[in-house]
């Protein structure tokens, strides 16, 4: 390659290497993980309720503003150190890595993008030590073609009243900020869509029922009903009509931080896959000793690493600035297949005990299922990949 177009291409980052500081930083989370959180996981899957004392705790440990700048109260860290908190944690439980992860990617990076001084001074100090927050796109009508919105934000004077209701909407029952999309024109489709600040006890804004799921029973999924509801106007979110491009660009990111949630739970499946097969005896030997199993096990084991590498990498990319798009689709696309194989190859390689509630894998396997579908489903993740390969 002549040396021009050697300076020219784009330095890329490590894919995979830790810093010391990382390195650090994972191991606390991973430490934490496993003291606190995970004795209280099968308790708060059966109830379907997240432990507060553990909320309180995550800011304690800053975990609920690891990119924020400190001067608001954050941490002051990167993205890649929000998806290795979010993996290590997704490794124990996949409701504590979403609470995290929504928090995160989903909250936090419209704030410090979009959001004015005064906004950031007023709220981010709030959301890193005492408000979970959450993002209010999903609508019944309005899954995957997410801007046919109906919810409405009409001016009145000096604040916007908002009607309509939201849907599949994660950490509502626990939040208190709401990064919430209506349209302020629907004869303009998207152009119309417009982001919002909204606070729960806001007059007008109900939050509704929790959704009783197949998995990440204990993240809160629930309606939220906008009924005259009243945001004051200093209370957009960047420019009236360009929500579109804040709920795309947000999702953006948030894809990676699913593919971490995945990454996680998958390496958690296998680890008590591999420590099981060593342990069960069948025939006068430990089933770890059959190549069938060996050879799953080492199948998994390859993917999880191709995954790791994947969210890793485009972590890393987002980090330095580069574009990302293609791979945030691409890593949620394959940690969420990964996850979902390597999780249900856990409980068959328990077999009859992996598919009752007394052992853990079962419940991997119910955790990895919502990877396909929330925050863009396999298939408009395949759309966007297409696009973006084929110039379209």
């Amino acid at each position: 390659m002549p040396e021009a177009m050697l300076e020219k291409a784009p330095a890329r980052p490590p894919l995979v290497a830790l810093t010391d500081d990382e390195q650090l930083f994972r191991e606390n989370v991973r430490q934490f993980a496993e003291e606190r959180l995970r004795p209280r996981v099968r308790e708060m899957d059966e109830k379907g309720v997240f432990d507060h004392e553990l909320l309180a705790q995550f800011f304690q440990l800053g975990l609920m503003g690891i990119e924020v700048p400190e001067q608001y109260g954050g941490s002051g860290g990167s993205f890649f150190e929000a998806v290795l908190a979010v993996e290590e944690i997704s490794r124990v439980d996949a409701s504590a890595g979403v609470i995290v992860d929504v928090q995160n990617t989903l909250v936090h990076t419209p704030f410090l993008r979009y959001a004015s001084e005064e906004q950031r001074r007023r709220y981010l100090p709030r959301m890193c030590s005492e408000w979970v927050g959450a993002y209010a796109l999903s609508e019944a009508a309005s899954g995957s073609d997410a801007f046919a919105m109906q919810t409405r934000a009409e001016l009145r004077g000096s604040e916007y009243v908002l009607n309509g209701r939201k849907l599949w909407i994660t950490n509502a029952k626990e939040a208190s900020l709401f990064v919430l999309f209506a349209t302020v024109d629907p004869s303009a489709g998207y152009r119309g869509v417009t982001g919002f600040l909204v606070e729960k006890a806001f007059p007008g804004f109900t939050v509704g029922k929790k959704e009783d799921k197949l998995g990440i029973r204990a993240s809160s999924t629930c309606e939220l009903i906008l009924e005259d509801c009243r945001v004051p106007r200093e209370n957009v979110l960047g420019e009236v009509g360009k929500g579109y491009k804040i709920a795309i660009e947000t999702l953006n990111e948030g894809r990676i931080g699913i593919g971490a949630q995945m990454l996680g739970v998958a390496r958690g499946a296998w680890e008590y896959a591999v420590k099981y097969a060593k342990e069960r005896k069948q025939f006068g030997r430990s089933i770890s000793e059959f190549q069938g199993i060996q050879f799953q096990l080492a199948q998994m084991a390859t993917e999880i690493e191709a995954a790791r590498m994947m969210v890793y990498n485009t972590a890393r990319m987002k980090d330095a600035g580069l574009d990302f798009v293609k791979e945030a689709a691409m890593t949620k696309l394959f940690c969420s297949q990964v996850a979902e194989r390597v999780t249900s190859l856990a409980v068959e390689i328990y077999g009859g005990y992996g598919f009752t509630k007394d052992y853990p894998v079962e419940k991997y396997w119910r955790d990895s299922k919502i990877g396909k579908i929330y925050e863009g489903t396999s298939n408009m993740q395949l759309q966007t990949i297409a696009k973006l390969i084929l110039g379209k």
